[in-house]
């Protein structure tokens, strides 16, 4: 796992003392995601920075790497885990390797097939390739979406590159300007959905697709997608799809363990962790023992170490446990830093504090991540499926029993469980019938927006376009499913997993300097558990039902049929107690003025309520928090200084 950095020119311009120091710059925002090594490269149209955590072929892996004559340049973040097989192809056709690493098979990758080599390759990854000889460059980010690439076009044609948002706002040249439609989106789902950031002109390349850049021009294409066909087998297959369904797993788990240095795996208790390791000791080479590392919480509610402990003791395990005892408020100001757009996802507490536990004893961690969105675990696609049965009903009646389970359900600190989702299913209601299954994934509505943005926000909008501009692409592509399951599983395997999740893995294992590799995200079989009918993955109002039939003979029933709980946190307690003076500090009229984008008094009745328990308003405050603070620390702030 590395950290990336650079830029192109559209015309040949002799590299100056200035911009050295500003790539320079540039790279060291990243050393977080590169503690072990550094390297550059810069000639007359093309600058690249790089920042190296090493993890295959320690001493010969050094980036930015070249061919033999030195006309293709690349660096790369991620990992290639089919790389041994495209090695022994591209040395059978005469391409000669002079390292042991990964990375240099994208070079001679390139060589033979062109941007086509993005393709082939099997992993995660964010790359950056420069092709001196025809004067293009190629940026491409992986299948999936599990490793970042941000670029933006400075007004003398210059394409800028970055893994993280801090490396493009060290250069000097670019502007910092909030981008309305996307901060809309941020309020509504607590992402921002590629391509867009909250920097105007900023962008994301979306996941599965490449940048092909020359003369101060570039293109956007898709390299990768899903089918949206199914297979058309009855259930008398069944059997047969679970033994291949579980050959393939332990094939995608086996693949990620591809390392020079020691591998664990994160052990929550649910579902998906459990199989990882499940998987990962049904086809060890070795009688090594996997090694599992879990957290919990004082809180009952949101611990999972017991049953954590039962898979590490069927599968005997060198397991580490942490009960966590931090000062959350220290602990909220340094993930901030790490956050270079707001992301509101709570979990990422857990994910932070877990990894930083694994990174005591590791450099390469398995993570379960990716299981709900491609098995359909969460709950929200059993509220479609009941949803779906209510079709009947008129809209404005539907939303009328929305509003009143919702008023009736009113949120207080011993209700929890059933009654939570109840509420939830509640809210959902309200929104519009065009947003499918995804109404259960926004946190403001259209009355509550109307309170909360001022009217020059909202004028704002009007002209820019509001979330919806971002998400109308996804939703249109997934029309192409005629599984209504598959169907949401796509939009969510495109927006949510893609710019929520993986982006919070992403960030809190490389604020440690931890590599994480989600093998239930493998794009091989991603592809074909799409293919496999939406009934088999939630049947009735059991989710992940395909997994947990394969899993039957591997996992605990105290794994298999307990109910999802989640890697979060009990945020709206914490609002009230440990960050209530954090928030008083940012939620403030003064703040609000600054920006004139709120309205204060709508955001004083959601504090008032949320303190007095009439009301959880945690993930409207904790969105606004974190907003108030980048906008002070981030937005607002100058750009880095050159001098070193």
């Amino acid at each position: 796992m590395c950290g990336i950095c650079g830029w192109f020119r559209p015309d040949p311009v002799q590299p100056t003392e200035s911009d050295r120091r500003i790539l320079t710059t540039m790279t060291r925002t990243l050393v977080h995601r590169g503690p072990d090594d550094e390297g550059f490269y810069m000639d007359d149209q093309a600058a690249l920075g790089f920042r190296r955590l090493s993890i295959i072929d320690l001493t010969g892996g050094r980036q930015p790497m070249a061919n033999e004559d030195g006309t293709v340049w690349v660096v790369f973040n991620g990992e290639i885990y089919n790389f041994r097989e495209l090695r022994r192809e591209l040395e059978s056709a005469g391409h000669v390797f002079h390292t042991r690493s990964d990375t240099e098979v994208i070079v001679h990758g390139y060589e033979a097939w062109g941007v086509d080599v993005v393709g082939r390759l099997r992993g995660m990854f964010g790359i950056a390739l420069w092709d001196r000889r025809r004067r293009q460059a190629l940026l491409a980010r992986d299948p999936i979406g599990i490793k970042p690439l941000f670029y933006t076009v400075l007004p003398d044609g210059r394409l800028l590159f970055g893994s993280e948002l801090k490396a493009l706002l060290a250069h000097p040249a670019v502007e910092r300007r909030l981008n309305p439609t996307a901060l809309d989106a941020y309020l509504t789902l607590e992402y921002v959905p590629a391509p867009a950031t909250l920097f105007e002109g900023i962008f994301k390349l979306p996941a599965g697709h490449w940048l092909l850049y020359r003369d101060g021009h570039y293109q956007i294409q898709g390299f990768w997608d899903v089918s949206p066909e199914t297979d058309a087998e009855s259930d008398q297959h069944l059997p047969m799809y679970l033994d291949e369904l579980r050959v393939r797993l332990r094939d995608a788990v086996q693949i990620h363990t591809v390392s020079d240095v020691s591998v664990g795996t994160f052990l929550s208790g649910g579902m998906d962790s459990s199989t990882v390791v499940a998987m990962l000791h049904d086809g060890a080479a070795s009688e090594e023992a996997v090694r599992t590392f879990s957290i919990g919480f004082d809180d009952p509610s949101y611990n999972e170490l017991p049953y954590a402990r039962l898979v590490a003791a069927r599968y005997r395990t060198l397991h580490t446990e942490t009960v966590l005892s931090y000062d959350i408020v220290t602990t909220v100001e340094r993930l901030l830093d790490f956050l270079d757009e707001p992301l509101a996802d709570f979990s990422i507490f857990p994910t932070y504090l877990v990894s930083k536990t694994a990174r005591a004893h590791v450099k390469v961690i398995l993570s379960g991540d990716g299981g709900d969105e491609v098995f359909a675990g969460y709950d929200w696609y059993v509220a479609w499926q009941l949803h779906r049965a209510l079709a009947w009903v008129p809209y404005v009646v539907r939303r009328w029993m929305g509003r009143q389970l919702t008023r009736w359900l009113a949120p207080a600190p011993q209700k929890k469980g059933l009654v939570n989702r109840l509420r939830r299913f509640g809210e959902g209601l309200q929104h519009e019938d065009a947003w499918g299954h995804v109404r259960w994934l926004l946190f403001l509505n259209r009355a509550q927006k109307a309170d909360l943005y001022t009217p020059d926000f909202q004028t704002a909008l009007r002209d820019d376009g509001d979330f919806t501009v971002l998400m109308a692409p996804y939703l249109d592509r997934a029309r192409r499913f005629r599984d209504p399951i598959n169907r949401a599983l796509y939009i969510d395997l495109k927006t949510y997993l893609a710019e929520d999740i993986l982006t919070k893995v992403d960030r809190m294992s490389m604020a440690v300097s931890l590599e994480t590799r989600v093998p239930l995200l493998d794009s091989r079989l991603v592809e074909w558990v799409f293919r496999l009918p939406g009934r088999w993955k939630l049947r009735g109002w059991t989710t992940k039902w395909v997994l947990k039939a394969a899993m039957r003979p591997y996992l605990p029933p105290q794994v298999l049929h307990r109910a999802k709980q989640g890697f979060s946190i009990p945020m709206k307690n914490w609002l009230r107690q440990e960050l209530q003076a954090l928030l008083r500090d940012y939620l403030h009229p003064a703040a609000f003025r600054r920006h004139g984008l709120f309205r204060w008094p709508t955001v004083e009745r959601w504090v008032r309520e949320h303190m007095d328990v009439r009301a959880d308003h945690a993930h409207r405050l904790w969105a606004l928090l974190l907003f108030q603070v980048w906008h002070d620390r981030v937005l607002s702030a100058r750009p880095v200084e050159v001098g070193l």
